[in-house]
């Protein structure tokens, strides 16, 4: 574990948060306040889209595949965690992160339908290792991409958080055994991804709009019932952001940088931007 943590306190550093959150506000400025200006054009394209094309799959689906990565455990889990580990000022940075982080996704998503491909078995393919072979020329560094990836998605945020989260909540609220629960999940799991990325959007059509609605759903209800602690919480959270000692009655351990490298590893974490 501290290794581990070592490891972790040394990738998630000031660098790497200046990058992340440094394009993101590049980015922010470069396009006009995007995530702002053109948020009613976007909700609106949500139903007026022309919801067919030259892909493999529709408007609507698409939607739905890129939504299955982003609600869910790095939105629940992602959140208590970030609070753990940096205080409740870790939110707000959480919230920064998540902000600029909306144009960071928007360019990757642009570019990885302006650079896509047809690949031999007649499947669109794109991607950030597309568009750095593509458009920036380096072939090399698209490869290293698309390897990390791999290993990411098999190894790290594409499985075992998720898994853990699972697992672990059906054990603790109904008593299942881990192992019952993670053979339904891989089982399932294979069933979907082995059918291509048409099947995984026939999935995600289906199943993201009712998860979707029922975690913000479920989150309004908490707000309402909490309502009279919100003025606090919201107040506790600026403060623990810019002076956790103070905010949180001199508390060990919390600190503007630990609360920002919570907040912006957990908000990335989230949006994948």
């Amino acid at each position: 574990m501290d290794i581990l943590n070592t490891i972790n306190s040394f990738v998630w550093g000031p660098p790497l948060m200046v990058l992340l959150i440094g394009t993101g506000i590049l980015l922010t400025l470069r396009l006009g306040l995007l995530q702002v200006l053109k948020l009613p054009t976007a909700l609106k394209l949500i139903f007026t889209a022309r919801n067919t094309g030259n892909g493999d799959i529709n408007s609507f689906k698409a939607l739905c595949t890129a939504l299955a990565a982003t609600v869910g455990t790095g939105n629940i889990v992602g959140v208590a965690t970030a609070i753990k580990a940096g205080g409740p000022g870790a939110l707000f940075w959480m919230w920064m992160a998540a902000f600029f982080g909306m144009a960071t996704k928007y360019a990757e998503c642009l570019l990885a339908v302006k650079y896509r491909v047809r690949d031999k078995y007649g499947f669109m393919a794109g991607g950030p290792m597309y568009y750095i072979e593509r458009g920036l020329g380096i072939k090399w560094l698209a490869k290293l991409f698309a390897l990390f990836g791999v290993l990411v998605a098999f190894f790290g945020i594409g499985t075992f958080p998720q898994v853990n989260a699972i697992t672990h909540a059906m054990q603790d609220t109904f008593n299942v055994p881990v192992v019952i629960t993670a053979t339904v999940v891989t089982v399932l799991v294979a069933m979907i991804i082995l059918g291509g990325v048409r099947r995984i959007a026939r999935a995600s059509a289906v199943i993201v709009p009712f998860m979707a609605l029922g975690y913000v759903m479920t989150s309004i209800i908490i707000l309402i019932v909490n309502y009279d602690k919100l003025p606090a919480a919201i107040s506790l959270i600026i403060q623990s952001a810019f002076n956790p000692q103070a905010a949180l009655g001199g508390a060990v351990g919390f600190t503007v940088m630990k609360a920002i490298q919570s907040g912006v590893a957990r908000g990335i974490f989230s949006n994948e931007s």
